[in-house]
């Protein structure tokens, strides 16, 4: 079985202060974006488990029990099937960029969920599995639904949003990527009484009618300034592109990748050939959204 499964941009993140149980209070709109992973899952020896990594970042990856897909498979092995009869090899090509605020950890898990689940013909429904993938990360559950979708509670609580059109992107992947827990730390030492948890009225009706310039000013990322702090380059990431003519900027998740939103496929093709021309991040890319969330294709 293969899967492909999306990236994500938040296209606003609000985020609390943190909670008793160490999670904070999250209010985020998600779009999946045309930048993918691919993961192939074949029978193996019942109770073998294995994956192996191929492309973008894999040498930060761990290829053992405490990869974010191996860690899936096994789940769905446990809850719907007898782990000791089953077994997965299981193979990843990686586009999406490692700890890079895309939710490239949780793509491949929401990728093995759904192969795993069909490999050995498991009777889970999709909710089932988007609530199997809230037990391995908050971002798992989107990867699984894509499209365009409200996230509340951790990000896992989700509403599909109606959206028309298609938006023009340009991801700046930077050179390292960025701990997700010391962003969250740092955000909690520059903003201990918590960030905005509402939700932007314009941003929606910007979505509905498929206004990208309206879109755009409508951004916004409370994790934005704990990124930047910690990796201070990023602010001239951000102005550059506005400067060469984004709609709209934003550092994507807890970072460190920018997204510049685009009016159309032209101001993109042309955004990404200065920032490349300019070496403002290791990687230029363009992508569309929204898009599926992981899906067979064979």
């Amino acid at each position: 079985m293969r899967v492909r499964v999306p990236a994500k941009i938040n296209l606003t993140l609000g985020v609390g202060p943190v909670a008793e149980d160490g999670y904070h209070p999250l209010t985020t709109v998600f779009q999946a974006v045309s930048l993918h992973d691919e993961l192939t899952a074949q029978w193996d020896e019942p109770g073998a488990f294995s994956i192996a990594m191929w492309g973008e970042g894999v040498d930060q990856v761990a290829a053992d029990d405490s990869n974010l897909a191996m860690r899936a498979a096994r789940l769905v092995a446990e809850r719907f099937g007898a782990e000791d009869q089953l077994g997965v090899r299981m193979s990843v090509k990686k586009s999406i960029p490692v700890a890079g605020g895309m939710a490239g950890g949780s793509a491949n898990a929401a990728a093995a969920l759904l192969a795993c689940s069909v490999l050995w013909d498991l009777d889970a429904d999709p909710e089932e599995l988007r609530e199997l993938g809230a037990e391995l990360g908050a971002d798992v559950p989107f990867s699984l639904m894509g499209g365009t979708a409200i996230g509340t509670g951790r990000g896992d609580k989700l509403v599909p949003v109606l959206t028309r059109g298609q938006h023009h992107w340009v991801l700046a992947v930077a050179e390292d990527g960025l701990s997700t827990p010391k962003v969250f730390a740092r955000f909690d030492e520059l903003t201990p009484d918590g960030g905005d948890l509402e939700m932007p009225t314009e941003l929606m009706n910007a979505l509905a009618s498929g206004d990208s310039v309206a879109l755009g000013k409508c951004l916004r990322n409370d994790l934005a300034a704990a990124a930047i702090d910690l990796r201070p380059r990023l602010q001239q990431t951000l102005e550059e592109g506005m400067e060469f003519g984004a709609l709209g900027a934003i550092v994507s998740g807890s970072g460190p990748t920018c997204a510049f939103l685009c009016r159309n496929e032209e101001a993109a093709v042309a955004l990404s050939v200065r920032l490349s021309a300019e070496g403002v991040a290791r990687a230029v890319r363009r992508v569309q959204g929204p898009v599926p969330g992981a899906r067979l294709i064979s």
